[in-house]
């Protein structure tokens, strides 16, 4: 156990939904992270992001793995019951794909290869705007996670480069992460914008094609953050200092070496987290194109999350204020749970 202050609490309860970025909660329960810390953390799987923000407002998480900016939406009660919402940790960066039927893909690009659609986003942006004003009478559907996620906004800012308008040229839906593929086999959407595994996921099953990332759309970005309570970690300080600590040391383990990332792979695939959805990756992918997850860069900052703040103030049609970003992105207990005296 650290040298630093004990943890209030001994029994935690965290929130995460099924995806890679899920990587590092996972880690810290399954390597001994938390137990290093003298935290033993039981992880509540949700499928949709709505219910662990109802969760995590209501007391019923300690903490959760939340879409970046949902702690924000939260704070200002946009996204339900108003309640004041820490982003303390960054859990990854980037991971998100953008993924169409093969009817809209077709001869598409991927990202990252050669041709001048794989380097360049608005390439494909532009195929689709055409393909939509030569075959499109009625509008295609395309799905994300949630109203207040970097996948909603990365959609339209793809859109956009296509001059596309997202809120009359296609219809958007919310869905959670794990029904994507289904879905878009079944012809019920017609892409989506969803975070790892589930793009690879479409495009190795044949039922879509990966034509864009946020990787490219919004390089370095924070995807996934810790979120807590502001009264939580207001009562809870050496816990949420010991929580840091932890998830900082399952990251760090998880950069040290090729083995690492296999074992890591094994576990995200047990039942109780990403079970088959973890088939068709061999190992966990970490930084490699073209999804690129990051599980590095774990300081938040509310300048990193700037076009989250553009798009949530048209969301709410007035500015937002830059005291409550601040505070929401603050890098304080990060910075407090790695500078502690030890004893």
């Amino acid at each position: 156990m650290s040298m630093s202050q004990a943890p209030e609490l001994s029994r935690l309860t965290l929130g995460i939904v099924p995806l890679l970025d899920a990587a590092l909660p996972i880690v810290a329960r399954e390597g001994g992270f938390f137990a290093a810390e003298g935290l033993e953390v039981t992880l509540s799987r949700e499928s949709a992001w709505s219910t662990l923000r109802d969760k995590l407002a209501a007391g019923l998480l300690d903490g959760a793995q939340l879409l970046a900016p949902l702690p924000l939406a939260m704070s200002l009660g946009a996204s339900g019951t108003p309640c004041d919402v820490l982003a303390p940790l960054v859990l990854g960066r980037h991971g998100n794909t953008l993924v169409l039927s093969p009817y809209w893909s077709e001869g598409m690009a991927a990202p990252l290869d050669d041709s001048p659609g794989g380097r360049d986003p608005a390439v494909n942006a532009r195929d689709f705007a055409e393909r939509l004003r030569r075959r499109g009478t009625t509008r295609p559907r395309l799905a994300m996670v949630h109203p207040f996620s970097s996948h909603h906004y990365q959609l339209r800012d793809w859109l956009a480069l296509g001059g596309l308008d997202p809120d009359t040229d296609v219809e958007l839906v919310a869905l959670p992460p794990s029904r994507m593929v289904e879905a878009l086999e079944q012809g019920r959407i017609d892409g989506f914008c969803v975070g790892e595994p589930w793009g690879s996921q479409a495009a190795q099953r044949g039922g879509g094609r990966i034509v864009a990332t946020g990787a490219q759309l919004w390089p370095g970005h924070p995807e996934k953050v810790l979120g807590v309570t502001h009264d939580w970690a207001e009562r809870h300080p050496a816990t949420l200092a010991a929580l840091i600590r932890a998830l900082i040391a399952a990251a760090d383990w998880l950069s040290e070496a090729p083995e690492h990332r296999r074992l890591a792979r094994d576990w995200l695939a047990l039942p109780p987290y990403l079970d088959r959805a973890m088939d068709h990756l061999p190992t966990l992918p970490l930084d490699e194109p073209p999804i690129e997850q990051r599980l590095t860069g774990l300081r938040p900052g509310a300048d990193e999350l700037a076009r989250v703040v553009e798009h949530l103030a048209r969301q709410l049609g007035e500015p937002l204020d830059r005291a409550a970003v601040e505070t929401c992105y603050s890098p304080v207990h990060i910075d407090a749970a790695t500078h502690q005296e030890r004893a």
